[in-house]
């Protein structure tokens, strides 16, 4: 380890120095978060709702979906509207047309621009001053804006009732009738709804903007983009350029040093002792197969959701599954899956490493794949009956649905996998303890492997740090440290370990090279990818450091993708160095995949929305679903398949493939991902883009611009795309069957066993 000391204490100095600023700021989300009154009161000293009320209505609007059903502050689901930004609109434009009916006898139109302008002023002063008293901790409106509240509280508790009037409009935003059915709930959801509006109307004590940065996008009372937004989003473009700069001098003076490294004649896997525990992994595979499917066709209803908001194809479908739920156990089954594939590759590569396997290994296997059966079925049950509010709000939160995006289980869900997760460290730590007592230059590979191991099941654990009642504001930094630090961190950092270890197991990597690009990449990625969780906060009710910090780092997190197409070419170079290795193509094509998704999903489009004042913009539109998709599944999906197909090939590398379903999977999910973003989504999310900029956000989302007949036309585009994608996702799973029946083995059986005198050994092992 003495010869990686260097790089070890600059990625400790990297991590150590990162998590305090972020742990310091974080503190300071804390103490500027938005208040939350006890009492919202008239001039005249009617009580319209209570602290309590407004807490009570957030727990209302988690157990319908919470952000699987709109969104709040951008964060959510695209196809209903961000409620924070609808309601502001409804709200003003109310007062407006009061304003004018009272002052010239007209509607708000008919007035000439003069008139405009002057009540257009008198609204901004009455919304955007902050009449919240610190002292008795009471919000005081006045007697016209309660009128206004009330009315917009009608129009809400039309929409989630059963409003006749309104049912075109719940078609368009996938509400089915009585989505609320207690009217006290819709009551207490009005308030939420209200306060979440407030934050983005209503200026920062002592500040010229709101609490959430002046967003959304809203004329009628002057919301545009600060002066900080435009700075920091130049800062970031900067930051950008100077880092590729850097990283590009320091990479083309290292890799003229690199040394030869000797492949072997033979796969050094034929050699491969198979353990109990490493066969057990098997049904992990089968698991993450039938995970994919049902995700897949989720996904066909999720999207169609968005053409035909309470029906598939002529069947009512939302009475029995909802938009919201469908897209929960969407979204659900992407990160069970994935999670699955890594974890059985993590099982796999343990004892594979050491060449030793613990007593009572397999029972352990195979345990932690009985409770991920469980953690799956039960808490999409449960989900089921929160969603249809057939739950209690305190039963909703702890067994159903959390309501917030990606950490949607009920929080006894939550506890159980986070359990999983360490029994699972657990696992891999007794496998792997001989191999760490080896002298040797595994060691720094290998503890990089278990430390990453650690802030997997670390970092879930975020998720356990808000309660039922939690500010939004705060729930919304924990929220992302689980799905930044989480998915987008350590589970990236495991994941390029585990792949060093794959091709150092091959003999196609020098030991030493892996571990010294492993250490540097990591300190690289996570020097912009520790502090640039804040860039998902920058309209959370956050105050301007965090998106002067978010911006400038989230920057440097594209750095390291930039150079990815080295990674792409000597990924796609290893099939050529012996005939042998042509037998692990495919999974070498799907990270050849992950290297293309990384720059393009989540370099390109992610840094697409990553400034702020791009982000002021499209966040919450289909811009943020082309970066999802492509990021998430182009990355971390493509990832899974890649690791899921090496341990396969492990199991049994003496028997061939047959390349015609793996190479139909292979490019028709690749390209099927392709063209679902680019003749749908990213078209969808451009127009809503311009219509942000022209009109706000509230109309971006509406549905008189998503019902237009071309938006439409381009949602329904998506099949094409969609199709393509589905068919190789079957192809695929059709594929992992035939190992089993042998349909996806070539006839010819095993070619002859290769002696073993003749096997040359991993370099650097």
């Amino acid at each position: 380890m003495m010869r990686y000391t260097k790089l070890w204490v600059g990625l400790g100095v990297v991590v150590a120095a990162s998590f305090a600023t972020l742990g310091y700021f974080g503190l300071e989300l804390y103490r500027q978060a938005p208040p939350i009154p006890e009492r919202v009161v008239t001039t005249a000293g009617k009580v319209l709702f209570t602290g309590q009320d407004i807490h009570d209505g957030q727990n209302v609007w988690q157990s319908m979906g919470g952000q699987e059903v709109g969104s709040i502050w951008g964060h959510g689901a695209y196809v209903a509207p961000d409620w924070s930004a609808d309601w502001l609109h409804r709200e003003a434009s109310y007062i407006l047309e009061k304003y004018a009916a009272t002052d010239f006898g007209k509607s708000f139109s008919q007035t000439a621009p003069e008139q405009q302008a002057a009540l257009k002023a008198r609204l901004k002063q009455e919304l955007r001053t902050n009449t919240y008293n610190p002292e008795t901790k009471e919000l005081a409106v006045s007697p016209l804006r309660a009128e206004a509240i009330a009315a917009v509280g009608v129009h809400y508790a039309g929409l989630f009732g059963h409003d006749p009037a309104l049912q075109d409009l719940r078609k368009a935003y996938a509400v089915p009738a009585d989505t609320i059915k207690d009217p006290k709930r819709q009551e207490l959801m009005n308030a939420f709804f209200f306060w979440t509006a407030w934050t983005c109307g209503t200026n920062r004590p002592g500040a010229a903007v709101t609490y959430t940065n002046n967003w959304p996008a809203e004329s009628l009372i002057d919301n545009t983009p600060s002066s900080s937004i435009v700075v920091w989003s130049v800062m970031s473009f900067v930051m950008l350029l100077a880092g590729v700069g850097a990283l590009t001098w320091y990479t083309a003076s290292k890799r003229r040093a690199e040394p030869h490294v000797l492949i072997p004649d033979h796969d050094p896997l034929l050699k491969l002792q198979l353990t109990p525990s490493m066969r057990a992994t098997l049904k992990y595979f089968w698991l993450v197969a039938a995970l994919i499917i049902a995700q897949v066709g989720l996904g066909g209803i999720t999207a169609h959701y968005g053409v035909d908001g309470l029906s598939f194809y002529g069947f009512e479908l939302s009475r029995y599954v909802p938009y919201s739920l469908a897209r929960t156990w969407h979204t659900q089954l992407g990160i069970f899956w994935i999670a699955t594939a890594w974890l059985a590759t993590g099982l796999f590569v343990a004892p594979a490493v050491s060449g030793y396997e613990p007593k009572f290994q397999r029972a352990g296997v195979n345990f932690l794949f009985a409770c991920l059966l469980i953690i799956v079925t039960g808490s999409f049950t449960l989900q089921w009956f929160t969603v249809m509010q057939k739950l209690g709000l305190e039963a909703a939160f702890w067994f159903g649905h959390q309501g917030y995006e990606y950490v949607d289980l009920g929080r006894f869900w939550q506890m159980f996998l986070l359990v999983g997760l360490f029994l699972w460290l657990g696992l891999m730590v007794r496998a792997m303890l001989p191999a760490m007592k080896k002298p040797g230059e595994n060691r720094s590979l290998l503890a990089l492997f278990l430390i990453s191991a650690l802030a997997i099941g670390l970092f879930y654990g975020a998720g356990l740090m808000w309660g039922r009642q939690t500010h939004l504001a705060i729930a919304e930094y924990w929220r992302w440290w689980v799905i930044h630090l989480w998915v987008e961190g350590f589970f990236e950092v495991f994941a390029t370990v585990v792949i060093a270890f794959l091709f150092t197991r091959l003999g196609l990597l020098k030991t030493a090279t892996a571990t010294a690009s492993v250490l540097f990449s990591t300190a690289i990625f996570l020097s912009g990818g520790i502090i640039g969780t804040f860039h998902h906060l920058y309209f959370t009710g956050t105050p301007t450091v965090i998106l002067a910090l978010g911006s400038v780092f989230s920057a440097l997190e594209i750095v390291p993708l930039v150079l990815i197409g080295y990674e792409a070419y000597e990924n796609l170079s290893l099939t050529k160095l012996r005939p042998w290795v042509l037998a692990y193509k495919w999974p070498i094509y799907f990270f050849v995949a992950v290297a293309f998704w990384n720059l393009v999903g989540a370099g390109v489009f992610g840094f697409l929305i990553n400034p702020p004042i791009a982000l002021y913009y499209v966040q919450g539109l289909n811009t943020t679903a082309v970066h999802g998709h492509t990021a998430l599944f182009g990355v971390y999906g493509m990832l899974g398949i890649g690791l899921m197909l090496f341990c396969l090939k492990a199991l049994s590398p003496q028997r061939p493939w047959k390349n015609g379903p793996i190479s139909l999977a292979f490019w028709s999910i690749n390209i099927g991902l392709a063209l679902m973003v680019l003749l749908s989504l990213l078209p969808i999310g451009v127009l809503q883009a311009i219509a942000s900029m022209e009109n706000g956000m509230w109309y971006a989302r509406s549905a008189d611009f998503m019902q237009q007949h071309h938006m439409q036309v381009l949602r329904w585009l998506r099949m094409i795309g969609d199709t393509v994608f589905a068919i190789g996702t079957v192809s695929l799973v059709y594929f992992i069957a035939g190992l089993k029946t042998g349909w996806s083995l070539e006839s010819e059986g095993k070619p002859a066993p290769v002696p073993e005198a003749e096997l040359v050994p991993a370099s650097g092992e």
